[in-house]
């Protein structure tokens, strides 16, 4: 029996049409070349938001799919299962960058102990932050029972702290309270932990959220105020906000806006967990809505900072964060290419529960 690549695809124009194309997995490569075995992914509406901005902000040019379909990026590890790449050996272990797929090819450029880099050609414009593949063996951060968390946790964490990094680089534009839609999302909580921590004189941190999640949102204990989006209206806080939009809901921006007019001094669109409430920006009141882009303010802080102490301040942060995320989420496991579609439908109609750690494998049980 011949072993198979199976992918999962998406139409980029309905993103609830779902397909899985299968192909053998290739007996040669070229020189360079790696062969990895995606072992499991994480999947959370941060992959919405990957396939919401596909196009806008490239996430579907990482792995290019047929005309009209999209393969949706998540984070995971992986095994090296051949090697054509010096420096990379056969069952070294990666974390990374994949599609929901069960193999990928990676042309690996930049190896160093650390891990290497997709050198292929149409990645070569992309963010670098998304074509680094991490050795484990090298990674601090690494903890093998905790391969779930990284998976689920890491990437949208980093995004966490790079929002809170961006504020207050902008000195919270001068604003007394951050106000976060989505505040059950996975990097919400992660911004609000931190900005919760926060040493002296932090903002106030507002968390919205629908009735189903409130009560969820309140015990993780990173919220000052828990508001449900219908009773945004009824906000009473003195002083100018900072509204860091994960949800992308148009119906919730404009009653942010309205609500705080000209005291709303940043309006930072992040997500799109609320993928099918985006509405326009035009005209609102306050600040005008801008789109955080990650790699950009990890651009900036390589040059400010250097690599290697944003790394360490992103790590630390990281482990503060780790410790508390016992206390409120819990890993699923699935496995399959039925469940691994069926559990992609699950996350875009947002129908996992706030507490929910989906780890996902396309291989057979």
């Amino acid at each position: 029996m011949v072993d198979l690549v199976t992918d999962i695809q998406v139409k980029k124009d309905d993103l609830r049409t779902v397909r899985h194309v299968t192909a053998p997995v290739p007996s040669q490569l070229e020189a360079g070349q790696v062969l990895f075995r995606i072992d499991e992914y994480a999947l959370t509406a941060n992959n919405i938001t990957y396939a919401v901005f596909g196009d806008a902000m490239k996430y579907w040019h990482f792995f290019p799919a047929e005309e009209g379909w999209g393969r949706i990026p998540v984070w995971g590890f992986a095994d090296v299962i051949a090697s054509k790449a010096d420096g990379v050996d056969v069952g070294e272990r990666f974390y990374g960058y994949f599609p929901m797929a069960t193999h990928l090819v990676v042309d690996a450029v930049k190896v160093s102990p650390h891990g290497f880099f997709d050198g292929v050609a149409h990645r070569k414009e992309l963010s670098p932050v998304y074509n680094n593949y991490l050795r484990v063996s090298a990674d601090k951060g690494y903890v093998a029972v905790r391969e779930a968390e990284q998976s689920l946790l890491r990437p949208l964490f980093t995004t966490s702290f790079l929002i809170d990094d961006f504020l207050a680089d902008n000195a919270f534009f001068d604003a007394s309270s951050v106000a976060l839609s989505s505040a059950s999302s996975k990097t919400s909580l992660g911004l609000a932990q931190v900005l919760s921590t926060r040493a002296g004189d932090r903002p106030r941190v507002i968390g919205l959220t629908s009735k189903g999640n409130a009560a969820f949102v309140q015990a993780t204990g990173y919220y000052d105020d828990v508001v449900l989006y219908d009773a945004i209206d009824q906000i009473d806080v003195a002083g100018n906000v900072a509204f860091v939009d994960m949800a992308g809901d148009g119906n919730v921006r404009s009653a942010i806006h309205h609500h705080f007019a000209e005291r709303l001094t940043c309006s930072c669109a992040v997500g799109g967990t609320h993928w099918e409430q985006g509405g326009g920006a035009e005209g609102l009141p306050g600040a005008r809505p801008t789109l955080f882009f990650a790699p950009s303010q990890i651009e900036k802080r390589n040059k400010d900072w250097g690599a290697a102490e944003l790394q360490a301040k992103i790590a630390t942060a990281w482990a503060g964060f780790l410790q508390s995320v016992d206390t409120w989420m819990k890993v699923e496991r699935v496995k399959g290419v039925a469940a691994a579609e069926a559990n992609y439908l699950r996350v875009l109609e947002g129908k996992t529960s706030p507490e929910t750690g989906l780890i996902v494998s396309v291989h057979p049980e």
